[in-house]
């Protein structure tokens, strides 16, 4: 799944340990997330948008071909 984690995190100015522990994963979690090799929980996805204060379809980008 595509997502623009990356992008949001360094719009907040964000470390991805920072993220990491404002939801409660590892940076390793979050490293996979954002080169699109891990799908999050819909909790974990729910999380992710809430820190950065969007919706998590601002966020997930959901394409019916994968």
């Amino acid at each position: 799944m595509k997502n623009k984690i990356e992008f949001f995190r360094r719009e907040y100015q964000m470390t991805q340990q920072e993220l990491a522990e404002r939801v409660n994963v590892s940076r390793q979690t979050i490293i996979s997330l954002e080169r699109g090799r891990y799908s999050p929980s819909i909790r974990l996805a729910y999380n992710i948008a809430r820190v950065f204060n969007t919706t998590i379809e601002q966020v997930f980008i959901f394409d019916e071909e994968e």
